[in-house]
């Protein structure tokens, strides 16, 4: 079963860690982190773009912008991307994690979290939800829900119902655009 919920263990002879995001410094088993990974299979950089090389690849390490965690077996479990990641109030709050909660609603068919700009706290967290055909849900039926099962920060603020959502050509949602929405709606920049 821990199988099919990870990505896997390493390659032989291909060094993976979990690090702080944006450094090299490791973080305990089973704490989210940034992935890195070094070895024969990585790259030595970008074709004449030393800049992007730099910021990629640091003393061999590549910094991948995946949002993982490693658990004591070695299993490595990506969790989504650095740049998704919301600091609320000095917390890190993971979009997927609170997104895995809300599908466990049986009204929710579709829900993508983003983080937007708060004056005090930094970043608030916003959920975007699409409904289960014929089903209907307020706000507060939502944060109800979340406060009974979750950590206080990780509640979202915002609740947005959505019945479309923007995608990429290859069919991905892009959750820079709810961000946008989101901070139109708000009126924030």
């Amino acid at each position: 079963e821990k199988r099919v919920e990870t990505v896997g263990k390493p390659l032989p002879h291909v060094d993976v860690k979990i690090v702080e995001p944006g450094t090299l410094k490791e973080v305990p088993r089973n704490t989210p982190g940034e992935l890195v990974a070094k070895g024969y299979n990585i790259m030595k950089g970008y074709y004449k773009m030393p800049e992007a090389t730099a910021k990629a690849i640091e003393d061999g390490w590549l910094h991948s912008k995946d949002l993982a965690k490693m658990d004591e077996d070695g299993y490595v479990y990506i969790l989504g991307r650095v740049d998704d990641m919301i600091i609320r109030g000095g917390e890190n709050v993971y979009p997927r994690e609170i997104e895995e909660f809300l599908y466990t609603h049986p009204k929710i068919k579709e829900v993508q979290v983003v983080g937007v700009p708060h004056p005090e706290y930094g970043e608030e967290v916003a959920a975007f939800i699409q409904l289960k055909e014929g089903e209907t849900a307020t706000e507060e039926e939502i944060k109800e829900f979340c406060k009974q099962n979750i950590a206080r920060y990780k509640v979202p603020k915002y609740i947005f119902f959505t019945s479309e959502w923007p995608m990429t050509a290859s069919g991905k949602i892009q959750k820079y655009k709810l961000r946008e929405i989101a901070k139109e709606k708000l009126g924030r920049s």
